[in-house]
């Protein structure tokens, strides 16, 4: 099945100049969605995994769906402020600006195996700051891996020391 079908572009959106990729026609065929996920689990090459971190918002998605396939935590990174405990934060560049994201504390224990999942891999600001956060807390990092790449914008140099995976590459 050919994914990218399944992904809309959204011209200038959030802002001028950006070409948004929409998520949302492959969130509605369960079918994509399914493929999707095995893509996304094959990857892992059975490897153990115990905490799924999904990333603040589009990557809750399949991450919640990864943690239940592999018997895993989920473990949520939001924005500041949207966590109710205590967290720690890491600071990060967009291609649009500035952002922080943030961890609870007691969200990974030390040594545990942990799948990093968001969306879409574009400058790589995002998942070098996810990154830190679980390395800080003292998880080994498996795996990153994303429904989407945008190749031509070199993420991935960013998190060049872990592996990789992107089930769509642009």
């Amino acid at each position: 099945m050919a994914l990218e079908k399944y992904i809309r572009n959204i011209i200038d959106f959030p802002k001028k100049g950006i070409v948004f990729k929409d998520i949302t026609p492959l969130l509605g065929s369960s079918k994509a969605t399914s493929e999707c996920l095995q893509l996304l689990l094959q990857s892992l090459d059975h490897q153990k995994i115990d905490k799924v971190v999904g990333v603040e918002s589009r990557g809750f998605f399949f991450a919640t769906l990864l943690a239940q396939q592999l018997n895993a935590g989920f473990i949520p990174v939001r924005k500041p402020k949207k966590l109710p405990f205590d967290t720690i934060s890491a600071s990060y560049e967009l291609e649009y600006g500035f952002d922080s994201l943030e961890i609870h504390t007691d969200a990974i224990q030390p040594g545990d195996k942990v799948l990093i999942h968001d969306d879409v891999l574009a400058t790589g600001g995002t998942a070098k700051a996810v990154c830190e956060l679980v390395e800080q807390l003292g998880g080994e990092i498996v795996q990153v891996n994303f429904l989407m790449e945008l190749s031509f914008l070199n993420g991935r140099e960013k998190i060049k020391e872990y592996p990789f995976f992107a089930a769509i590459t642009y």
